[in-house]
């Protein structure tokens, strides 16, 4: 049942894989948020309260933090001392933008690379939360082949997010 409510919330989110190739493809997602850009932003980077803790490699999403200035990490926390940088913060406006670099998930053990992009912008008293993920590099079994997986991945994300936003529970009700 959890499932279904996910995919239904998942599915309300405009997303695509805007282009797909062997040698990498580009995701966007774009939701309304109802609440206030920086309301948006604050919530973000307390990612451990709405991640999916079965994308975390610790299975415990309280383990995830964001370090919000220029070089800080998008980080998990592991047993005995142990850690994972996610992706590493390039570029931060506050309550506007933040922009990541790196492989999330299995894309860390192949030979690619990503850009993350976020952007809020104000939007008939909501906002608009815009999240673009490039990858790109080599992957022996082209990297069109996971692009379907990625989105499925980042799509339940931001549903969990707005979701967080919105009614105080990542989860998103049934519709």
């Amino acid at each position: 049942m959890r499932f279904l409510v996910l995919l239904l919330a998942a599915a309300s989110l405009h997303a695509d894989v805007g282009d797909s190739a062997p040698g990498g493809f580009t995701i966007k997602i774009v939701t309304p948020i109802q609440t206030a850009p920086d309301v948006v932003y604050q919530r973000f980077i307390s990612v451990g309260d709405w991640w999916n803790p079965q994308h975390t490699y610790s299975r415990d999403a309280h383990n995830l933090s964001i370090e919000p200035k220029v070089n800080g990490c998008f980080c998990e926390k592991l047993p005995n001392g142990g850690g994972v940088r996610h992706l590493q913060i390039v570029y931060l406006d506050p309550n506007k933008a933040i922009r990541l670099v790196g492989g999330l998930g299995p894309f860390q053990a192949m030979a690619v690379n990503g850009v993350m992009t976020i952007e809020l912008a104000p939007a008939n008293g909501a906002t608009k939360f815009s999240l673009t993920y490039n990858v790109g590099g080599y992957f022996e079994k082209g990297l069109d082949t996971v692009a379907p997986m990625a989105d499925g991945m980042l799509k339940e994300q931001v549903a969990r997010l707005k979701s967080f936003i919105e009614t105080g529970s990542p989860v998103p009700a049934a519709k």
